[in-house]
């Protein structure tokens, strides 16, 4: 079931809404977190039921594991737990990728049944091994198993994220706070689900126009022109971008009306001045995982080996700057598609992330009177760079394969030669490039000078959720949101356009990793 379709705002969302706040405002507890963990159960099977037995059964294993960790935080159990989650991972999300390459390295000949990958596997796989390390680790200390059941499967961000912690949602789940729930929740939460639903069905969607069939094209051997290649790459990372950005507005606004916050998990990455900061604003909850559970102590572990073996200063950095990066982002890229495309990605990002560490070390190295400083000039340039070069490492994202994705990329190069007479003509876009044009313009504009949604509404209503370390500020904007009739009046006319636009909708595109 989409947030952005007719059944689930019409039907699915008003009836478990007004079933919550029954059962909430009546002193039933239990049914009350009964009744979110059914709707989210429903909720995950309306795409196909058989998956539900998978989802249940990764609750049953983990809970079980975190019991026994609870009890006997041993590396041994969990080390078991990890590998049963990842197992079950590798088997849905890699092992026809795997099969595949067997296949074509050893000209063999296996053949293995097509599996579907089950919606938001990646998801709910790596909160529920973050659950277990922070169960072992002594952070995560409550066991209760209907708020556990309710903590994975709570539909907000169950399919496509945010990666939650334990210990975040858990006293959000407790008795007292969900009955001290306030009215202005639902002001807020309605009104930041309609941002998303705008950002998803109204920007994202249009921008698509323009992308498909570009990439399409490519995909079957068409050489697109510089401008055409251009054109496609930035409609296709407006596109991510507001498809991204719409939806975890979307969750944190449904999550809102239950009274739950979830962590923000999108922060204008388009704004970001280097590949560091857009990585700590884009998909934020991965990228803190990843920084946490895998970078840190893969970095730790290699400077003490390289420190033990007397590898010298040559070898620390050689195994503390180059390898743990590296191995990192090819993961984030093997994390987000099973195919050589998001391998590629991961190793673009890795090389991006390596040079922009080596320049902040080699401009510490500089004397303070002498380095290169921050001013808006400075800052105009970094964002330029970073900006273009995740548009251009976005192609591969999109993609189908690195061929149509070479292909692309050697167009955005201008290898296939730069003809500036082709930039207003009709070619694989299969309509007026003109309004292409229009669409990228309106977009920069929208993510350069307009307030994200955490300026906008969320950082001024703190009163009603503490986000904690979830709030992370950017400059104050002058466009801010209150609850006022022209306001009303605003978001009911982009309410009216988004439901206008429901019938030409598409899926999230995070809801295929």
């Amino acid at each position: 079931m989409l947030y952005n379709s007719y059944i689930f705002i019409f039907l699915f969302l008003p009836i478990i809404l007004l079933g919550f706040h029954i059962l909430r405002k009546k002193g039933h507890y239990r049914l009350t977190i009964s009744w979110l963990i059914a709707a989210s159960l429903f909720f995950y099977g309306w795409w196909n039921p058989i998956y539900l037995g998978l989802l249940v059964g990764s609750i049953f294993f983990n809970f079980a594991f975190g019991f026994v960790l609870l009890n006997r935080p041993h590396k041994f159990f969990l080390t078991l737990g990890i590998m049963g989650n990842l197992g079950a991972l590798g088997y849905f999300k890699y092992a026809n990728f795997f099969v595949d390459n067997i296949n074509t390295l050893f000209s063999n000949n296996i053949i293995l049944e097509q599996i579907i990958l089950p919606l938001g596997i990646s998801f709910f796989t790596f909160q529920q091994i973050t659950y277990l390390i922070d169960t072992y680790l002594g952070k995560a200390k409550e066991h209760n198993f209907l708020q556990y059941c309710l903590f994975v499967t709570f539909f907000p961000q169950l399919i496509a994220g945010p990666i939650v912690h334990h210990q975040m949602m858990a006293p959000q789940f407790a008795k007292g706070v969900l009955r001290s729930l306030k009215l202005e929740n639902l002001t807020v939460g309605f009104t930041t689900f309609i941002i998303g639903l705008f950002k998803k069905v109204f920007l994202a969607d249009n921008l698509a126009i323009f992308a498909n069939p570009a990439f399409d094209a490519a995909e079957h051997g068409f050489n697109l022109t510089f401008f055409e290649a251009w054109g496609a790459a930035l409609a296709y990372a407006f596109q991510g971008y507001f498809d991204f950005s719409g939806y975890s507005d979307m969750a944190l606004g449904i999550g809102l009306m239950f009274g739950i916050a979830l962590p923000f998990n999108f922060l204008s990455p388009f704004k970001a001045k280097n590949i560091s900061d857009f990585w700590k604003c884009w998909h934020m909850t991965l990228s803190k995982f990843i920084r946490e559970y895998l970078y840190y102590p893969i970095s730790l572990l290699f400077t003490r080996y390289a420190i033990d073996k007397n590898l010298g200063h040559i070898g620390v950095f050689f195994l503390s700057m180059l390898i743990p990066p590296m191995f990192a982002f090819i993961c984030v890229g093997l994390w987000h598609g099973a195919g050589w495309n998001f391998v590629l990605f991961g190793i673009l990002h890795g090389i991006y992330t390596l040079i922009h560490n080596f320049w902040v070390k080699i401009n510490n190295m500089i004397p303070e009177d002498k380095r290169i400083k921050e001013n808006n000039i400075t800052n105009i340039i970094s964002r330029f760079i970073t900006f273009t070069a995740v548009v251009f490492s976005f192609v591969l994202f999109r993609a189908e394969s690195v061929e149509a994705g070479k292909n692309i990329m050697t167009s955005l190069l201008g290898i296939n030669g730069i003809e500036f007479t082709d930039m207003f003509q009709v070619g694989v876009f299969g309509a007026d490039p003109r309004m292409g044009i229009v669409w990228i313009i309106s977009s920069l504009f929208i993510v350069n000078f307009l307030p994200n949604v955490q300026q906008f509404i969320l950082n001024q209503n703190r009163v009603f959720i503490d986000w904690g370390d979830a709030m992370i500020s950017r400059p104050n904007q002058v466009i801010k949101w209150k609850p006022t009739l022209y306001w009303a009046i605003f978001f009911a006319i982009m309410l009216t356009l988004s439901i206008i636009s429901l019938s030409g909708t598409n899926e999230f595109i995070y809801f295929q990793f």
